[in-house]
């Protein structure tokens, strides 16, 4: 192991990432008791330019009203991006007046490491002129050529930053790609599409300790074709996906969180070798296969997880 290593910023169970307009009232309240991990009320593109303020005032309000904590959830805010007069706005208003229910900030289409500084000073300074005693987390969607060019930059930021998000739709759109499929295979493309877009983010992610988010996929009316995109991005090591659809949350809350299973082996995992290490030995062998601390690291990346699954439950 490297003498420079960055342990996980925060640990938060995303399994499920549900987005919803912040535009549609009725869409947040149902969100709210929705079984989704995480929600995300959105400000940036489910909301048309005409009802940006009001949807402010909507997030605002249901940030206020809702104990989304006492409800199992954690609740961010996507903001619209830096290139627009409304971002600053949505920092302003969303964080004097309802910073302290919120956990986190989605910082849509960032490009390089100081479109997040931009971010993380106007919180600061809100936070300490508030009062706030927990500073609002911030996340990142790596959606553009230049967010993925640069996404070590990136993923390195000090300070707030939690996770990144694949946002593919507009990455397909910055990458030029022949495709309007958000998120499923490409019938004109050998295998996934956007296996290698997604493996170098996810690396900046592990590598800086942050969680690793994959995107949305739109076709919500074919439940199996998410469910084997949510299975590869899980095989990679992503830990959730979005749901832009409610139909979407139990799907991926099944795809990544570890089968009974699963645990039950990691648990053996760590017996065996705890047996062994007694023993003097630094291997040991389960059900006919060897396992060594490569093999416990793993067991307790799945015990980790699911001890957060279980905590949430507990709650």
């Amino acid at each position: 192991m490297s003498y420079t290593l960055h342990s996980l910023k925060k640990a938060r169970l995303q399994r499920s990432e549900l987005a919803v307009p912040g535009s549609n009232p009725t869409m947040i309240d149902r969100a709210a008791s929705s079984a989704a991990d995480y929600v995300f009320l959105d400000l940036e593109d489910a909301v048309a330019p005409p009802d940006k303020e009001q949807a402010r005032k909507n997030v605002i309000q249901a940030l206020n009203d809702i104990d989304w904590r006492a409800k199992g959830k954690t609740v961010s805010v996507r903001i619209n991006g830096l290139d627009t007069h409304y971002m600053y706005r949505d920092v302003v208003d969303v964080m004097e007046q309802a910073g302290s229910r919120l956990d986190t900030i989605l910082v849509p289409k960032v490009g390089v490491s100081a479109d997040l500084y931009t971010v993380e000073a106007l919180c600061s300074q809100i936070e300490t002129a508030m009062g706030y005693k927990t500073p609002v987390g911030l996340e990142a969607l790596i959606e553009t050529a230049l967010g993925m060019a640069n996404v070590n930059e990136i993923a390195a930021t000090p300070g707030r930053l939690e996770a990144l998000h694949f946002g593919v739709a507009d990455y397909a759109a910055s990458l030029r790609a022949r495709t309007v499929v958000i998120g499923g295979l490409n019938p004109d493309y050998p295998g996934d599409q956007w296996h290698a877009s997604l493996t170098p983010m996810l690396v900046a992610c592990r590598a800086y300790g942050l969680r690793a988010i994959d995107g949305p996929f739109g076709d919500f009316s074919s439940p199996e074709d998410y469910k084997a995109a949510g299975r590869r991005g899980a095989a990679l090591g992503f830990e959730g996906k979005w749901a832009i659809h409610p139909s979407q949350i139990e799907l991926a809350n099944e795809i990544f969180s570890p089968p009974p299973a699963e645990v039950d082996r990691a648990k053996k995992v760590i017996a065996a070798l705890k047996e062994a290490a007694a023993a003097g030995k630094g291997a040991a062998s389960l059900d006919g296969k060897m396992i060594d601390a490569a093999s416990e690291r793993m067991a307790r990346n799945v015990l980790v997880v699911n001890d957060l699954i279980q905590s949430a439950h507990a709650n």
